[in-house]
């Protein structure tokens, strides 16, 4: 069992395929989506109030839900235009699960403080606590 130590010839084809390029391209698109993801979430065009910039706490792997209230008082369940007896429904389905989720309640600027109010006690009624009033950083 002698070992040889040769060169290879410089014209033999290379048997291997080097994949760290491929694994280096996939982190960059993974951080790419990471970044831009919650970026897409927020679909329903408002013109949120202002706040002081403050560090947030970094959200951990939560389920959260958005609730939008547009400039006409139009409620939102994501995407979806909603009444607020539709809204009082699914809340109600929220309620009865046992880890439920982060309400994100986004409201318009310009809407009546009223039509918040509104919203928040229909999710005071189903007894969920876990919520976030989004605003915009001066």
């Amino acid at each position: 069992m002698a070992r040889t130590f040769r060169r290879k010839r410089s014209m033999e084809a290379v048997s291997e395929i080097n994949v760290t390029p491929l694994i280096d391209l996939a982190f960059a698109l993974l951080i790419i989506f990471m970044i831009t993801t919650p970026l897409l979430e927020q679909t329903i065009p408002l013109n949120l109030p202002k706040e002081e910039q403050r560090d947030q706490p970094s959200r951990s792997d939560m389920e959260i839900q958005v609730i939008s209230i547009d400039e006409g008082g139009q409620v939102y369940w994501g995407k979806e235009p909603i009444s607020l007896v539709k809204l009082d429904d699914m809340l109600n389905g929220l309620s009865t699960r046992p880890e439920p989720p982060v309400l994100s309640i986004r409201g318009d600027a310009a809407i009546q403080y009223q039509k918040i109010i509104d919203v928040l006690n229909l999710v005071k009624k189903h007894k969920l606590s876990r919520i976030s009033l989004d605003t915009q950083v001066r």
